[in-house]
């Protein structure tokens, strides 16, 4: 006896319906994306400079470098417009990135020369 086939679509062959999954960007508040946008960029850069799980596997001081680099960029910007309160934290992890690539570095940049040290101004531990 044969297996019968169906041609009902199970839900595995469904495609999510993506509207019921996200929310219309135009409900996101600007805080939030420039929030979400900034721990993003330090989690690749924490990967990139080797303080992730994979450690020196995964270690790329260039790759590194420009995501501070665009990390600082953002804080320093977006302060200004999300609030003390939501920018604090933000320029904690941007300086800790910092100070973590110049310590994997093994020539470590002059101060003032460092990944988004143009931004934020000489980074010192």
């Amino acid at each position: 006896m044969s297996p019968t086939v169906s041609s009902e679509p199970t839900s595995a062959d469904q495609a999510p319906d993506f509207d019921d999954l996200t929310r219309d960007i135009a409900e996101v508040p600007a805080v939030e994306v420039i929030t979400t946008v900034a721990v993003h960029l330090m989690s690749a850069a924490a990967v990139k400079c080797g303080l992730a799980e994979g450690g020196e596997k995964d270690k790329d001081l260039d790759e590194a470098r420009k995501l501070i680099t665009a990390l600082a960029g953002l804080v320093t910007a977006g302060a200004p417009e999300i609030s003390n309160f939501h920018a604090a934290p933000l320029r904690d992890g941007l300086r800790s990135l910092q100070l973590a690539f110049r310590e994997a570095s093994l020539v470590p940049d002059a101060p003032g020369t460092g990944p988004g040290e143009k931004f934020t101004g000489p980074v010192y531990s």
